[in-house]
C-alpha cells in the first residue's frame, strides 16, 4: 500500500483547528474567514471550482503564523507593517506541499492592498482571489468583539461603512460591493456562529469526493504543519523532522516496513501538532514552569491525538502521535496508559522524541553530548520508562542518529 484514501476537504478542516489554537481568543478564525469568503464568491457567481479554492484558501491562509504575538498584531488593527513576512513563510509552506501547492499564490499576496495588487504581474483571478482573503480576513477582525452575540447585527453597519472606505485603496471595489450587499442579511452574520459554521463546513464536505493520496504527498501535508508548529521558537527548528527521521530509521531496524513505515515518519512529523496552543513564552522560558505552564503544556499532546483522529481515519497516525508521552509505567500522559498496551512504533516515537531534544538546545540548557544522552536514556530504560529494546537499536548506531539528530539527513 503506497498511498491512502483521505477526505481532504475534511482533513483541511481539521487542520485548521489546530491552526486556530495559534490564536487561543480567535478561535476558529481561519473558518469564517473561509466561510465568508466562499459566501462573497457565491455572490459574484464564481464557478464552484474557484468557490472551492477560495473556501481551503480561507482556511488555511495564516499557514504562516506560528506565534501567538504575531496574531495578536494581525488582529489588533486593519494593517500591519509585519504583516507580510507571515504571508511569506505561508507561500513557501504551501509551494512544498503538491497538494496545496495551488493555493500559495494568494496566500502570499493575502495583506497587499488592492492598489498595490492591480500593479503587479499577477494574474486576474490570483488578484481577486487574494484581496478576497483580505477583505474577509479584516471582516473577522472588527466582528470579533461581537462573536457569540446578537450585538453583532447592531454593529454590522458600522463594519460595512468602515470597510466601504477603503473601496480601491485596500480593497477591490467589486469584492466590496458584493459584500455590502450581502451584510444587509442578518444570516451573514449569524451563520458565523461556531456550531452554523462547523455544521456548514461539514455539508459543504458532503459533495467533495474522498482523493487517494501517495504517501509522499501526505508527508508534505505533514511537513507543512510540522513547520508552523517548529516555527514557534528558535529552539525547536526542525524538531518535527529530525523526530521523524529518526523514528523512521529506528523503525526500519526493527523490520517495520510499507504502509507503517510510511505512517510512523507522518506521526514523528505531527506529533506536536497539538503544541500550537502553547504560547512561545512558555516554550522559551529559561527557568522551570509553574504548575499552570506545565498544565498547559501537558494537554499538547491530547489535542495532537483529537486533530489527528479527524484527518487520519482508521489508521494509527493519532495514536502513535498523540501517545508520545506515554512511558511503559503507565506515568505519562495524557492516557497514563501502561507499557503493554503501547504499540512499539509508540515506544519507537517516543524514544526518538527525547533523543532528539536532549540534542538540541533549549532556552535552560545547551544541546547534550551523545554520551550524556545514551546515559540518560539507559537511566530511564533502568528505571523501567522507556522500551530497551529500542533505546539498544538507536545506540547501536548512535553517532547516525546523532547526525540526524542535528538536522543531517542525507545520511544512511
Amino acid at each position: 500500500m503506497d498511498s491512502q484514501r483521505i477526505d481532504l476537504h475534511s482533513a483541511i478542516i481539521s487542520l485548521t483547528c489546530a491552526l486556530d489554537l495559534v490564536g487561543i481568543d480567535e478561535v476558529k478564525h481561519g473558518k469564517r474567514v473561509a466561510m465568508m469568503a466562499w459566501h462573497i464568491a457565491g455572490k459574484l457567481a464564481w464557478s464552484a471550482e474557484d468557490r472551492l479554492k477560495i473556501l481551503h484558501a480561507g482556511m488555511l491562509h495564516d499557514c504562516g503564523v506560528a506565534k501567538i504575538r504575531e496574531h495578536r498584531h494581525l488582529t489588533e488593527s486593519l494593517e500591519w507593517d509585519g504583516a507580510e513576512a507571515h504571508c511569506e513563510r505561508g507561500e513557501q509552506y504551501l509551494r512544498a506541499c503538491p497538494p496545496l501547492s495551488h493555493l500559495a499564490e494568494e496566500i502570499r499576496y493575502h495583506h497587499t492592498r488592492w492598489e498595490t495588487l492591480v500593479q503587479l504581474p499577477l494574474p486576474a483571478r490570483t488578484r481577486l482571489r487574494a484581496n478576497l482573503l483580505f477583505l474577509a480576513d479584516r471582516i473577522d477582525v472588527l466582528q470579533a468583539p461581537y462573536l457569540a452575540s446578537e450585538q453583532i447585527l447592531i454593529a454590522a453597519p458600522k463594519i460595512v461603512e468602515r470597510l466601504q472606505s477603503y473601496s480601491g485603496s485596500l480593497f477591490c471595489p467589486e469584492l466590496v460591493d458584493a459584500f455590502a450587499d450581502l451584510a444587509q442579511s442578518q444570516a451573514f452574520w449569524l451563520a458565523m456562529d461556531p456550531d452554523y459554521l462547523d455544521e456548514d463546513l461539514r455539508n459543504l464536505g458532503d459533495h467533495i469526493p474522498m482523493v487517494l493520496l501517495p504517501y509522499p504527498d501526505l508527508r508534505e501535508i505533514a511537513r507543512l504543519f510540522s513547520r508552523v508548529v517548529d516555527a514557534k521558537s528558535p529552539y525547536t527548528e526542525l524538531h518535527s523532522e529530525r523526530v521523524a527521521q529518526i523514528a523512521r530509521r529506528l523503525a526500519q531496524s526493527f523490520g517495520i516496513q510499507g504502509a507503517d513505515l510510511e505512517q510512523v515518519e507522518i506521526a514523528g512529523l505531527l506529533h506536536d501538532i497539538g503544541k500550537l496552543r502553547v504560547s512561545e513564552d512558555i516554550i522559551d522560558k529559561p527557568g522551570s514552569l509553574t504548575p499552570e505552564e506545565r498544565a498547559c503544556m501537558q494537554r499538547h499532546s491530547y489535542d495532537t491525538y483529537r486533530i489527528l483522529q479527524r484527518v487520519f481515519v482508521d489508521s494509527k497516525i493519532p495514536e502513535w502521535a498523540g501517545l508520545h508521552h506515554e512511558n511503559l509505567r503507565g506515568e505519562g500522559y495524557p492516557f497514563k496508559t501502561i507499557g503493554p498496551s503501547l504499540d512499539l512504533e509508540c515506544r519507537i516515537i517516543s524514544v526518538a522524541d527525547i533523543f532528539q531534544a536532549l540534542a538540541q538546545s533549549r532556552p535552560y540548557r545547551a544541546g547534550m553530548p551523545l554520551d550524556d544522552i545514551l546515559l540518560y536514556l539507559r537511566q530511564r530504560v533502568a528505571d523501567g520508562v522507556l522500551d530497551g529494546e529500542v533505546v539498544a537499536a538507536l545506540a547501536e548506531r548512535a553517532d547516525v542518529y546523532y547526525e540526524l539528530a542535528q538536522g543531517h539527513f542525507a545520511m544512511d
